[in-house]
């Protein structure tokens, strides 16, 4: 994994399970900088190894810490997570701009660190004071805690976005192409001379304007080349299956 990529610091993780959830999620989306901040349990631990479920290399080289201020000791900007008002005055970002900065800053050279606070209530005032900025979540406000590793794995589902920009939609093509505007014109000939002969452009004074639609139909289709061929053969199959016209 790549090294430009920001630092996450679980900080006093009361379960096992949520660590190695957590390394399961990072990894899942390209991260592998986990820092440990006092675990409730002690380091290392059994039960985050089996969580992470093929993530155990992430566990190996995680970093442990006894506190907040060394484990971000190298860092040049930090981020805590936070679900509640802290009654303290500090730039709150959204996960995904919080993300978006972090890799701006990382691409500008800097050491970026977020901190995840432990399950019971999250991350005190004395550990939030240390951050830069905040991230919060927009969670339903009459249920607001989140586990853990899902912190974890929005935050680097976000990183994920951020970092490489993926397409917002695409369309996977099975052995085939798009149809070109000569394929489509083809195939809508091909319907309308067929259903000139069925009689379907009644009366004559609409025919114009049915044809038009028609046409307009087949461009709004995104058809592939196969999609083209199977309309060809299905309008060939119905001719054939009724015989000759009389």
């Amino acid at each position: 994994m790549t090294t430009s990529q920001p630092s996450f610091v679980l900080v006093r993780p009361q379960m096992g399970e949520n660590i190695g959830a957590s390394a399961r999620a990072m990894w899942n989306f390209g991260l592998d900088k986990m820092h440990v901040v006092a675990p409730r349990d002690g380091w290392p631990s059994q039960k985050a190894i089996a969580m992470a479920s093929g993530a155990g290399r992430l566990l190996d080289e995680a970093r442990h810490f006894a506190s907040v201020s060394e484990a971000i000791s190298d860092s040049h900007f930090t981020f805590a997570t936070t679900a509640r008002s802290r009654g303290l005055t500090q730039e709150i970002f959204s996960p995904k701009e919080a993300m978006s900065l972090a890799l701006e800053k990382i691409m500008a050279g800097q050491k970026v660190s977020v901190l995840f606070g432990p399950e019971r209530a999250g991350l005190e005032n004395e550990d939030i004071v240390q951050a830069n900025a905040l991230i919060s979540v927009p969670v339903n406000p009459d249920f607001p805690s989140l586990n853990l590793a899902q912190c974890v794995l929005l935050l680097a589902y976000e990183w994920r976005l951020a970092f490489s920009d993926p397409e917002a939609r695409r369309v996977e093509m099975a052995k085939t192409s798009w149809a070109t505007q000569d394929d489509v014109s083809h195939l809508a000939a091909h319907y309308e001379d067929e259903l000139e002969r069925a009689g379907f452009f009644f009366p004559e004074s609409k025919a114009s304007g049915m044809k038009l639609n028609l046409r307009n139909m087949w461009s709004r289709l995104p058809l592939s080349k196969a999609d083209v061929q199977t309309l060809h053969g299905v309008l060939r199959q119905i001719i054939r299956a009724k015989g000759p016209t009389e």
